[in-house]
């Protein structure tokens, strides 16, 4: 009978699903100790991951292991060549935080454009008056760095404020960013010297990973505001923080960091005008739920031999163990 274990809990209505099927076991590890997984990843055929390193140590000894079903959209901590060259499909859950990290990134933008952290605490101390510079975002120029399921949306969000929108994405064909009705960043330093905010929407690759460097911030507009929603490992954190002290950015809004949770050295707790948040933009009650249904249905459709391959991160194996 499959057993599937997940690494800390789920939403109930995803373990309830799992629970219905009576030819399948359900185990909960709470807390998620090395300990206790090495004692009980043996059993699992499969497995919901948020937060844990799946390592190829881990996975050798995953032995009936046949589904990594991840709990979001980034696998930076899971080991995709281990898993496919076993044969085994990790999957993500591609639409179901889109909605939430697309205004979680409108919110850093407002919040850094309103100076909300710092006139929240000058009136919480009774200090009246508004000298802080804000800006609309009517009006202004956003360079949109991605242009997958969340960026989309963050461009029309952004479209709707009225904003000049940017799409700089290799990937996608300039005509699709067009036909969109934005447009195509053909030229990053020209895009980067025009735009008053930077949104990063990428996932971190060997292309991507410190691509927000100190020539990428020397490019950018004097006064750009950096929004990063996507992965920490995307900015080179010593080159923002100096950027931001020396004011040539004005602002950031950063729910990411290279090393998660930060850690209490991270120069950019010290650095000014940010507003910093610990990876919670798709930690609303919808965005969890929707998470942990796709991971279920994505491991009972594994066990039923009809699983979706566009949730599967290394398609392969799919061809491969048909």
């Amino acid at each position: 009978m499959p057993h599937v274990l997940c690494l800390r809990p789920i939403h109930p209505d995803a373990i309830a699903l799992l629970r219905s099927r009576p030819d399948v076991t359900v185990e909960v590890l709470d807390p998620v100790t090395s300990e206790a997984l090495d004692q009980r990843i043996g059993a699992a055929h499969a497995i919901t991951v948020r937060l844990q390193t799946i390592d190829a140590s881990l996975i050798g000894k995953a032995r009936n292991l046949r589904i990594v079903a991840r709990h979001g959209v980034g696998y930076d901590a899971v080991d995709v060549a281990a898993l496919t060259a076993r044969g085994i499909p990790l999957t993500v859950t591609p639409d179901a935080n889109a909605v939430s990290v697309a205004e979680h990134a409108l919110m850093l933008m407002l919040a850094t454009a309103r100076q909300t952290v710092g006139y929240h605490a000058r009136t919480r101390a009774a200090q009246w008056g508004f000298d802080l510079p804000t800006f609309d975002l009517a009006g202004r120029t956003v360079l949109v760095i991605g242009f997958g399921r969340i960026g989309g949306r963050v461009a029309r969000l952004c479209a709707a404020f009225g904003m000049t929108v940017l799409v700089r994405d290799p990937h996608v064909p300039r005509n699709t960013i067009k036909g969109a009705g934005f447009v195509p960043a053909d030229d990053l330093d020209a895009a980067l010297a025009a735009a008053d905010i930077v949104t990063l929407h990428c996932p971190a690759t060997a292309e991507t990973r410190g691509m927000v460097n100190e020539a990428f911030l020397k490019a950018a507009k004097p006064g750009v505001v950096l929004i990063n929603t996507a992965r920490g490992t995307l900015v080179d954190e010593p080159a923002l923080a100096a950027a931001l002290a020396a004011g040539h950015v004005a602002g950031a809004g950063i729910d990411v960091f290279a090393v998660e949770p930060v850690q209490p050295d991270n120069v950019l707790l010290r650095a000014p005008n940010v507003v910093l948040m610990p990876h919670s933009a798709a930690a609303t009650a919808e965005s969890m739920r929707r998470m942990a249904m796709s991971c279920a249905e994505s491991i009972l459709a594994c066990f039923d031999g009809r699983l979706d391959p566009h949730v599967v991160v290394n398609p392969e194996v799919l061809r491969r163990n048909a």
